[in-house]
């Protein structure tokens, strides 16, 4: 038997389609090319101790929890091989598993928040034999990723897991076992294996820059100690109106977006503030240059992140590219984050978040170039423009992590073969195989060290570790795989490289594509969807496409559950209208021009024309008006005002205003308006109407040239309000909509048709 050490980590991402003219909006993850990636590490190890001939002992150990990679390992060793093959013990640091994902929604220790919404949807966040439960949405949260992996590791138990033990050192004896040394309330103790397998992920601990004090005159924190506003200005410069948000890439974008989600909720949510004064606040938001940002619901077509080195043509290619699936080079929501000129010559950076741009538009997200070189008091100087900012209420750290803590067991000798760089962060270890293994220690392997791993590689690699180990006559196909992988000298070359790509280990569907090949596993064949406008049917790349030799029924069945739930996905986006209310709702926030004709055909209502503004103010959802227990998460809601002047067909101008609440229900996928209280005009009060999105005909010419077509009706005692919608995307961005009513009853009879620009 064997025992082993695994450590892990994780992403995700999105999608929006084009379907005969009519865009629709998937958060699909993983189709042939990804967006992008964000990942969690966890610092774990394996050892193992042979006592008996072809049984292995191996013993899964982390330090800072059982996470994806860890737990995936495990199962793979356990049951994916020879039964009583490997014997595993996984040590965990922490009392739960999960690494950094948190098992319930009050865990909030940990460096990711339980609240947290994840960046890749539940088709990339998977295994392939165990689907997500139906309930949970297509972006789960945090806490919920947590409770899949919880499933995960009681249908595929088998482990000896033992949680508050903490790996401190390991030495590589001269048979190639492995001593492991360990700390816990039980003492220190030692144990020998056969492997060691590291799963610790890339999140070793957050970095800390030499140019910022741990403490400050203002409070300075790292984004994944985040939790809300009123933690983060407890202590904070009560004179100060700044948050600044230090960090460009996605943590940077993520948190900068986050915190102005809390604060837009705080000003313009009902009932009691989180903090004194919210509306003083603002993000400052500091990045060295500009990330391309795309919400989490985006394009399906044809996207890569790129890999390794990103020559200039290529920058210039992927960048056009992102650029036609946004619709935009960003100046329209401010010069500060356009990508043009000779931005278009650098290797781009993606980030996603649904409302970040927006929130730039809007100016509650201001964005200065450059990066902070000194911090005095309440001020940070940024170079290389001396640029001041002042007034800093709070400073957030969005510096990303070090990987080098997740290895700090390995013993100098070991760290030394893999060519240890601890000054290079995004490649730490020079390993082989797509970072699975060092040839010269047969014994040691990786699962999920690298940045930004989907679930699908991690399986991979623990796959790949299994043959590895267990094989003694390789196939022609292992044999030309390892003869002709040069993943080492590739880490080594890309080093010093100074247009090294964001994510530079390879993009998912490559790197699934190259375990396939060593492993000779067949990609199922995808179930039909309908041609995209390009004529072509979608192939999406998930972890259920590659399935294990000799899975059992009860695999099988999970598999075959997964795959259903894709498609069904893709389906609904090809062929319904399903997640356009979610791109539309995303799609509203901050102001809008708003002109408003009233056609009346009795003398008694005035007709007229409004002239004004609308803004849509994002919250926390209200339970007012709804069935609480029927929406435990409430999700997100706009307070909806309006504000103008109406000038009537007889002479009259007055002052007009209204406030309506809006409304995103993801469970039914369904937006909705309502009316606001007249005694509390920031709280809802009853339905106005649900709106319902019309799926175009595929053979009506005229129908594709509109955008999304929607309706809705309310009967208001005893008059009738009859509702169309109209709604116009560039790309995944809202340009203009519409909106008509036509209202009939005893003593009405007019119609209303209003427009809404940016």
């Amino acid at each position: 038997m064997a025992q082993a050490l695994l450590l892990a980590s994780t992403g995700l991402w999105d999608i929006e389609m084009e379907h005969h003219g009519q865009r629709s909006f998937l958060p699909m993850g993983q189709f042939r090319t990804p967006v992008g990636q964000w990942q969690i590490g966890e610092d774990v190890s394996a050892k193992a101790t042979s006592n008996e001939a072809n049984c292995f002992n191996l013993e899964l150990t982390q330090t800072s929890g059982a996470g994806p990679s860890g737990l995936v390992a495990a199962k793979t060793l356990l049951h994916d091989v020879a039964p009583a093959t490997f014997k595993v013990t996984i040590y965990d640091a922490q009392p739960r598993i999960g690494g950094l994902w948190p098992l319930t929604k009050d865990d909030a220790a940990g460096l990711v928040h339980p609240l947290m919404v994840a960046n890749q949807s539940k088709h990339t966040v998977q295994f392939s034999d165990l689907a997500w439960d139906d309930s949970v949405p297509q972006m789960p949260k945090a806490w919920q990723v947590g409770q899949y992996l919880k499933r995960y590791a009681e249908k595929y138990g088998g482990a000896d897991v033992r949680l508050g033990h903490k790996v401190v050192r390991t030495e590589l004896q001269q048979n190639g076992a492995w001593k492991v040394e360990t700390e816990s309330e039980e003492g220190p103790q030692s144990h020998t294996f056969d492997h060691l397998l590291v799963t610790t992920g890339f999140f070793g601990k957050p970095i800390w820059p030499d140019y910022l004090p741990k403490e400050a005159e203002v409070p300075i924190i790292h984004s994944s100690k985040y939790r809300d506003l009123k933690s983060l200005l407890a202590k904070g410069n009560q004179k100060g109106h700044k948050i600044l948000v230090v960090g460009g890439q996605m943590s940077g974008i993520e948190i900068a977006g986050t915190i102005a989600t809390h604060l837009s909720s705080a000003v313009h949510g009902p009932g009691e503030r989180p903090i004194d004064n919210p509306g003083k606040y603002s993000i400052q938001h500091v990045a060295q240059r500009p990330s391309w940002v795309f919400p989490l619901f985006t394009s399906a077509k044809p996207l890569t992140n790129g890999s390794g080195h990103i020559s200039v043509d290529s920058a210039k290619t992927f960048n056009s590219i992102f650029q036609s699936v946004l619709g935009t080079d960003q100046g329209e929501f401010s010069p500060d984050v356009k990508i043009s000129d000779d931005l278009i010559e650098h290797q781009p950076f993606l980030a996603m978040s649904s409302h970040y741009a927006d929130f730039v538009r809007s100016g509650l997200i201001s964005v200065s170039q450059g990066r902070v070189s000194s911090l005095l008091g309440n001020t940070a100087v940024l170079s290389p423009s001396n640029e001041k900012i002042e007034n800093i209420a709070a400073i957030v750290l969005a510096t990303g992590f070090d990987p080098c803590p997740s290895l700090d067991f390995l013993p100098s000798e070991v760290l030394e073969t893999i060519s240890y760089a601890p000054s290079h962060p995004s490649l730490p270890a020079a390993l082989a195989f797509h970072g699975t293994h060092h040839p010269s220690l047969s014994t040691l392997g990786f699962v999920g060290f690298y940045r930004s791993p989907y679930w699908g590689v991690m399986e991979m690699q623990a796959r790949f570790i299994a043959r590895l180990w267990t094989t003694p006559e390789p196939s022609q196909a292992w044999k030309e795989a390892l003869e002709c992988d040069n993943s080492i000298q590739n880490v080594m070359n890309l080093r010093p490289d100074p247009r090294l790509a964001q994510f530079p280990m390879g993009d998912y569907a490559f790197l699934m594509q190259e375990f396939a090949k060593a492993l000779e596993m067949k990609i199922s064949t995808p179930k039909e969807t309908p041609p995209l406008a390009n004529g072509k049917s979608m192939d999406i790349l998930t972890p259920a496409r590659y399935v294990s030799e000799g899975a059992t029924q009860s695999q099988l069945a999970e598999v075959e559950k997964n795959l259903a739930c894709t498609h069904e996905t893709a389906l609904g986006g090809l062929t319904k209208a399903r997640f356009v209310a979610q791109a539309v709702f995303r799609s509203l926030l901050g102001e809008w021009k708003l002109e408003r004709d009233l056609v009346s055909k009795l003398p008694s209502h005035p007709s007229g024309r409004f002239v004004g503004t609308a803004k849509f103010l994002l919250r926390q959802g209200t339970a007012d008006g709804r069935n609480v227990a029927d929406h435990d998460d409430m999700g997100m809601e706009y307070l909806y005002i309006e504000d103008g002047d109406f000038m009537a067909s007889n002479g009259m101008k007055f002052r007009a205003t209204r406030r309506y609440i809006w409304r995103y229900d993801e469970t039914r996928d369904v937006l909705s308006v309502w009316f606001a209280k007249t005694d509390d005009n920031m709280r809802a009060d009853y339905l106005f109407h649900d709106i319902e999105f019309i799926v175009p005909d595929a053979d009506d010419e005229v129908a594709q040239t509109k955008g999304w077509q929607a309706k809705a009706s309310h009967l208001c005692i005893e008059d009738l309000y009859n509702v169309k919608y109209e709604f116009k995307f560039q790309a995944v961005n809202l340009k203009e909509w519409r909106i008509g009513y036509s209202v009939n009853g005893p003593k009405k009879d007019y119609t209303i048709s209003g427009v809404y620009r940016r």
